[in-house]
């Protein structure tokens, strides 16, 4: 028996992953046995476009429990799945994963499990407040250059889980979850401003740090975040002058982690990702990414 758990958290790196194999993956799926269907006005799905933590991934990559699927959800004690709309045996299973699954070993390092367990508490206000409430999305255009918002395009399963914040950004569909500087032999070697925007550069993209949100009279602009030291976001600015982003493997939206429309992205609720870097434009054609 043995069960795969990604922990959906990161937007622009792959997310962490933990393998369990044996008894601990018994004892695992056990702790995630299905005890109750959850009820109406009970807390709404976890896989929300948010930045940071999202719910835990569940693959049984061997042999499959009995009331489980072969992939499912799990966040705050509650499952998701094909035919799965339940409360957990173990409520508190995001706490078994950080102590007895090893996360503190996987990068960044030690500090990850503090940033899991910080990003469940903010996820679990989230989930609270579902469903968001729908906001006008301004229509006329001011960045003629711009990408149109077309969310319905990425968020399609050949596509979304494929490509994050970096394919969406600069508008490439890559189905490689692409890496800063990966396709020019560059890539970033930290997860700071001064390592992942050179990076970006050396895929073509031109740092603009005096763009002040203002649209390029060709190509399109995208702005960089950083989680320090843990991860790394893209926004891009659409064709009506709004900033729109792909939280990694999650869906497309134009809402920052207050649900509010973005503006200008210095100014938006990015959650971890607290420092601005910079902004970058994007001409169509001339990048490369991978």
């Amino acid at each position: 028996m043995a069960v795969r758990i990604e922990i959906d958290i990161f937007s622009g790196r792959p997310n962490p992953v933990i393998e369990l194999k044996g008894s601990e993956a018994r004892q695992a799926l056990e702790r995630l046995r299905p005890v109750r269907r959850l009820e109406r006005g009970e807390p709404g799905l976890p896989q929300l476009p948010t930045l940071g933590y999202r719910g835990l991934i569940v693959e049984q990559t061997e042999a499959k429990a009995r009331g489980l699927p072969r992939s499912f959800r799990f966040a705050h004690g509650d499952l998701f799945g094909p035919r799965l709309l339940h409360r957990a045996e173990d409520e508190d299973f995001e706490e078994f994963v950080l102590r007895r699954a090893g996360l503190a070993k996987l990068r960044p390092g030690k500090q990850m499990p503090d940033a899991v367990r910080a990003e469940i508490r903010r996820f679990r206000a989230t989930r609270q407040n579902w469903p968001l409430r729908k906001l006008p999305w301004p229509t006329k255009a001011r960045c003629a250059c711009a990408p149109l918002y077309e969310p319905d395009w990425w968020n399609v399963p050949d596509r979304q889980p494929f490509n994050n914040c970096y394919n969406y950004a600069t508008n490439y569909r890559t189905d490689t979850f692409a890496q800063p500087g990966q396709a020019a032999g560059a890539m970033y070697t930290a997860l700071t401003c001064a390592s992942v925007r050179p990076a970006a550069v050396a895929d073509e993209l031109i740092s603009s740090p005096r763009a002040n949100n203002k649209c390029p009279k060709e190509g399109h602009l995208v702005a960089l975040v950083i989680w320090p030291d843990v991860d790394f976001h893209w926004y891009r600015k659409g064709r009506n002058g709004y900033w729109s982003h792909k939280p990694g493997g999650t869906a497309v939206t134009n809402l920052d982690n207050s649900n509010v429309t973005i503006p200008d992205p210095r100014t938006a609720d990015r959650g971890g990702y607290t420092h601005f870097c910079t902004f970058m434009v994007v001409m169509h054609g001339h990048i490369k990414i991978a």
